[in-house]
């Protein structure tokens, strides 16, 4: 059939469909009055405007789209919270909407279904492992039970400086505050220090490190269902994966199985596997069928590893940074600790609550340097409106708790390091106050705030009790760079190392 001989309807019949399609979609739309979004593009979405540091990208957007703002990340829906107000409405409000979890993409790759507990959605074996956390692992008691670790490995932490004071050399003081939390936490749940075990505190900080990245970025096959497997598979990220988490999975068997020994000598102390197969064993004699087992344990300590190092050591370089970029205000803090503890020597836990100012300065640092910039993820469960806007189900929740804690309309000059701030004001970081979401709030609140809060005190207590710091040779305050280190992952930490020169104080 000649082409002009073919009907003018015809075109109009094969694209008739398309076109009903097309307005079929834009009907649902405009009948959801979904949040503001930027323009996309095909398939990615806007991906494409996501830069190197994420959070800050999802700040600048919400200038322009609002608060509660609406991301189109390749296939995943996700609603970006940007203010207090929203946050309350997310975390709080509709708390039991929007609790749940995605599931990690890249645990399909696994041959460990821990990984899969560690971060899991909300349902019965999640409220359990809640209950346990708080209950046991994490209860005031219990982290007063853990005091002596932290005290000596303070004090060793402190002996290991002393030694570059006396030659007045500049130290790594990043990798040393790294080390020493991993320490504690090393201690704290394994029972034992990394000195004479055997293991490698640098290469564990790796892996923990590696891991944190691994979470906190994305997988090609999340975005891009159909070849997104392919990609990640080439690239060779899945088999890293693999490694890394291998990795810690063969360090925790090696723990659990020394625990299990039975010519261990009992502790005076419970540790946190002590703990956690005294409530395996708990529930295997009451015959519960769906009881506590070895891959729990295993799921709970990667929590416990990757929560807890990063976090207080980002917390506290961010902090002494500022402290050295501003000499008036650690000179303030100094004197405070040292009129208090007098010649004492050393500050123990139980002098930290009444340091006033040494709290302000780790307030102000988690509202300017929260060390998860954003909050973990949540997949809505059922519909419900924030700030008039519908959000669906199976959608995902960010809040940007970096851009809350620089907001204006909540803190006066909010890219300024201002302890005082605080003073006389009751905003904490407890969950209750949505201006500083440092630990997050609501069911999927951090369990673990009171030991993150009392190990930065007491660190940066004695940091600034025993020494006084300065710059190196040439730098001045101005020079310290306080950039965030790009690249995506769980924490945000200060792109470079913090060298500073310690002097002994006594």
């Amino acid at each position: 059939m000649a082409l002009d001989t073919i009907p003018l309807w015809l075109p109009l019949l094969l694209v008739l469909p398309l076109l009903l399609l097309m307005k079929k979609k834009m009907d649902e739309r405009s009948s959801k009055n979904l949040p503001p979004s930027p323009p996309k593009l095909p398939i990615i979405g806007n991906l494409h405007q996501l830069g190197v540091l994420p959070h800050q990208s999802m700040w600048q957007l919400s200038k322009k789209y609002g608060s509660v703002m609406l991301l189109q990340l390749s296939g995943i829906t996700t609603v970006i919270i940007s203010s207090a107000d929203a946050a309350r409405e997310v975390l709080k409000v509709h708390d039991l909407a929007c609790c749940s979890r995605p599931p990690l993409a890249c645990s399909k790759v696994f041959s460990y279904n821990y990984r899969d507990m560690a971060f899991s959605p909300y349902g019965d074996y999640w409220r359990e492992i809640r209950k346990i956390c708080v209950l046991e692992l994490f209860s005031v008691k219990r982290v007063q039970s853990y005091q002596f670790i932290r005290e000596e490995e303070v004090a060793l932490f402190v002996d290991s400086i002393s030694h570059s004071a006396s030659s007045a050399t500049p130290i790594d003081l990043s990798e040393k505050l790294f080390a020493l939390i991993a320490s504690i936490t090393f201690r704290i749940g394994f029972g034992k220090s990394f000195r004479g075990s055997g293991l490698d505190n640098e290469r564990f900080q790796a892996v923990v490190h590696e891991v944190m990245s691994m979470i906190g970025s994305y997988n090609a096959s999340e975005f891009l269902p159909f070849m997104g497997w392919i990609i990640d598979t080439l690239s060779g990220r899945f088999k890293r994966l693999e490694r890394v988490f291998h990795e810690l999975d063969t360090l925790f068997q090696q723990v659990i199985d020394l625990h299990l020994d039975p010519e261990r000598t009992k502790p005076e102390h419970e540790d946190i596997i002590d703990v956690l197969l005294r409530i395996e064993r708990e529930q295997a004699k009451s015959g519960d069928t769906a009881r506590f087992t070895k891959q729990n344990i295993k799921a709970i300590l990667l929590n416990i590893f990757l929560g807890g190092i990063d976090t207080g050591a980002i917390t506290m370089i961010w902090a002494m940074a500022e402290l050295a970029k501003n000499p008036g205000l650690m000179k303030k803090a100094q004197d405070e600790v040292r009129s208090f503890i007098g010649n004492k020597g050393k500050v123990t836990e139980s002098d930290t609550g009444h340091l006033h100012y040494l709290k302000m300065i780790v307030k102000e640092t988690f509202r300017l340097h929260p060390p998860g910039t954003l909050l973990l993820p949540r997949e809505t469960m059922s519909h419900f409106k924030i700030n008039g806007y519908d959000i669906y189900p199976k959608m995902l929740v960010q809040v940007n708790a970096w851009a809350i804690g620089r907001d204006p309309k909540y803190w006066e000059n909010p890219e300024e390091f201002i302890p005082e701030r605080f003073m006389d004001n009751s905003i904490d970081y407890k969950g209750q106050n949505f201006e500083l979401l440092t630990f997050g709030s609501g069911r999927r609140g951090c369990p673990g705030i009171y030991m993150a809060t009392t190990t930065i005190e007491l660190a940066l207590a004695n940091l600034l009790y025993c020494f006084n710091w300065k710059l190196p040779d040439g730098m001045k305050e101005e020079d310290i760079n306080m950039e965030e280190a790009a690249g995506l992952s769980l924490t945000t930490s200060k792109k470079t190392a913090l060298n500073l020169v310690p002097t002994a104080l006594f």
